[in-house]
C-alpha cells in the first residue's frame, strides 16, 4: 500500500502516443492543441487504464473530466464525457444509441478537421460540465435531453 507522501509518477503523453503511428499521432496532436486552445484552463492527463488523454476543467475547488483525446490503431477520438447534455444543432456528434452520456467525433488519416466547430464543440462541453450536478440532472428532468 502505498503511503500518503509517495506519489506514482503519471505516465508522459508522449508515453502513450509513442505505440501509434505517425499519422494517429499526428491526429491525436492536433486534436490537444484544439482542446488546450478551447479551454486554455483545463487539466490534462494521460488515464493509463482507459488508454487516453482526458481533460478536466476546474470549477471552484473541484475539477470535472469534460473531454478525451482517444488514440486508436487506425482512428483518434474526440470525446466529451457529457456530449448527450451538448448543443449539437449540426448533430456531429456520435454514440447515441451506443453510450448514455458520452458522445465523440472519430479522425482517421486525411479527414479534415474543421477547427473552428471543434472550438465551439470544446467550449460546450466545458459550459456543461461546469454545471453542477444537479443542473446536469435538471437538463434531463426537463426534457432537454433523452437519455436512452
Amino acid at each position: 500500500m502505498l503511503g500518503d507522501d509517495t506519489r506514482v509518477d503519471p505516465m508522459p503523453i508522449e508515453g502513450l502516443l509513442a505505440g501509434y503511428p505517425p499519422p494517429i499521432r499526428a491526429i491525436a496532436g492536433r486534436l490537444r492543441r484544439i482542446v488546450k486552445r478551447a479551454t486554455p484552463d483545463a487539466i490534462e492527463r494521460v488515464r493509463p487504464g482507459w488508454r487516453l488523454i482526458g481533460y478536466d476543467v476546474p470549477v471552484g475547488r473541484r475539477k470535472t473530466y469534460f473531454a478525451f483525446v482517444a488514440p486508436e490503431a487506425e482512428h483518434v477520438h474526440l470525446g466529451f464525457e457529457y456530449g448527450v447534455l451538448m448543443a449539437d444543432p449540426k448533430g456531429r456528434l456520435k454514440g447515441e444509441g451506443i453510450t448514455k452520456r458520452v458522445r465523440w467525433l472519430t479522425f482517421r488519416r486525411g479527414d479534415p478537421i474543421d477547427e473552428p466547430a471543434l472550438l465551439e464543440l470544446v467550449r460546450e462541453a466545458a459550459r456543461v460540465a461546469t454545471n453542477s450536478p444537479a443542473e446536469r440532472l435538471a437538463m434531463v428532468l426537463d426534457g432537454a435531453v433523452e437519455i436512452a
